[in-house]
């Protein structure tokens, strides 16, 4: 049973119970951004210290990022300028509005908005990812033909079964990635793990590359809006060539097919990161925004 939502400044954490109210209120809002599914909030709760509060009828989500800034993410429903002024009355940031949400609440409104484009969202045509068809797919079409001339693999949804391997594999994963200085790196890899133990749950899908039976590659997401689905999490075995661009093939290939897009969320301003996205060619950057108090910063 969820506990009622206290009323601002009062705040309690996200909790499982909490799925039903936030699914309902996505669904309803229809979110481009790729923060606003139940599955990627809660995930996430320790990493943002996710809160939630209500003014009036409107949902408040407050969180804090991983330099340790306090912000609340866009409100949803309800009285959303009256919201607004509140929060901003007490010198809080806004973190994660889109391009529609500045157009209709912020124009004018005496806040000083700044685009946060290490927090854009990649979308792509699942098509384009399902496919890899054209010249400019080549270099990923080429790896994977890579791994697939020498191994024995599978591709199988992801089921409990999964777990254990896919596990060792995100540990192997940190291992090697840990030599690289990144500041997500550890509440990222919880959040993976919890997402691997709790996907029935949280309503994640996802597809594996087995070899031998062992996981070499995963990929868990679900539907962020009616055309959308979001890719939350991707791993690969490190020393398997290839086994990257084949996992991203086939969650595009083989899940939500009736969506049109696939958001792969954000490259947090990391060179590799933004390097690997841009190359899967996006048709569109899901510009975000920060917007703060005039005076505060």
């Amino acid at each position: 049973m969820t506990s009622p939502l206290p009323a601002y400044p009062a705040s309690r954490p996200i909790t499982l119970d909490d799925k039903a109210l936030l699914d309902d209120i996505f669904e309803r809002e229809q979110p481009r951004i790729s923060e606003f599914t139940f599955a990627g909030l809660y995930l996430f709760r320790e990493a943002h210290g996710y809160r939630l509060s209500a003014i009036g009828d409107t949902l408040v989500i407050l969180g804090r990022g991983y330099d340790n800034s306090t912000y609340f993410l866009p409100p949803l429903g309800g009285n959303v300028p009256s919201a607004l002024q509140r929060l901003f009355a007490d010198r809080l940031s806004l973190y994660g509005a889109d391009e529609d949400f500045v157009a209709k609440y912020l124009a004018g409104s005496g806040t000083v908005v700044n685009e946060d484009r290490d927090n854009f969202d990649y979308l792509h045509r699942r098509e384009d990812l399902a496919n890899l068809a054209g010249r400019r797919y080549h270099g990923k079409k080429n790896r994977i033909n890579y791994f697939t001339r020498r191994q024995e693999y599978t591709v199988e949804f992801y089921g409990p079964k999964h777990c254990e391997s896919a596990l060792r594999l995100l540990d192997e994963w940190t291992r090697v990635r840990g030599e690289v200085e990144s500041r997500s790196l550890v509440p990222e890899t919880a959040a993976a793990a919890e997402a691997l133990r709790t996907a029935d749950v949280l309503g994640l899908e996802g597809v594996v590359i087995l070899v031998g039976g062992k996981v070499k590659a995963f990929a868990l997401g679900e539907r962020l809006n009616r055309t959308t689905s979001v890719c939350h999490f991707e791993k690969a075995d490190p020393f398997s060539e290839g086994a990257y661009q084949l996992v991203d093939r086939e969650f595009s290939r083989l899940l939500f097919t009736d969506c049109t897009y696939v958001n792969r969320e954000q490259d947090l301003g990391e060179p590799g990161l933004r390097e690997s996205k841009l190359s899967y060619h996006p048709v569109e950057l899901v510009r975000k925004f920060r917007a703060i108090p005039r005076g505060a910063a």
